[in-house]
């Protein structure tokens, strides 16, 4: 599956491993919370990086202690309505400080790409059928927010009234 990071396909450094699978012995892993609590040290001693896959029931808080061991948290869309993984980017960014890459996996769709980054993804894993041109896009059709978000990008308020910040 492509990656897109900073509205560009990317060749993508990181594996996803099934909870069932070997784990390579080289290379970085993405592998599920389940796994990533039972074989956790096993991980960091292999000296390569290590991501952790969130389910949409899962939290932030999940992975809150392990986040300076994690060079990724992917967080899943199992659904297009499933809305969870917007607030586990936006807590892993806010609350916990993460500044790790932060991973948009599953049913992940172009017209949502401009509020998954507000809420603080770094990277979205996309269909094959899907080009650069159509998330490129998606970036472009709002350029005033009138809420805060993880992004950092100014507010109406804060465009109209600069003195008083937000």
């Amino acid at each position: 599956m492509p990656l897109l990071k900073d509205g560009k396909t990317v060749n993508d450094p990181w594996v996803h491993v099934a909870d069932e699978v070997a784990i390579p012995s080289t290379g970085g892993v993405i592998v599920g919370l389940k796994r990533w609590h039972l074989e956790r040290e096993s991980l960091l001693k292999r000296g390569h990086p290590v991501g952790v896959r969130l389910k949409s029931k899962h939290t932030a808080g999940d992975v809150a202690d392990d986040l300076e061991n994690l060079g990724v948290v992917a967080l899943a869309f199992p659904v297009f309505t499933d809305g969870r993984a917007y607030t586990n980017a936006r807590r892993l960014r806010e609350r916990y400080n993460y500044r790790g890459e932060v991973r948009a996996i599953g049913n992940v769709l172009p017209d949502q790409y401009l509020f998954m980054q507000r809420c603080g993804f770094d990277a979205f894993e996309i269909r094959d059928s899907e080009n650069e041109e159509a998330w490129d896009k998606a970036t472009g059709v709002i350029s005033v927010f009138y809420q805060p978000a993880a992004d950092g990008q100014e507010t109406v308020v804060s465009l109209r009234h600069p003195d008083q910040g937000n």
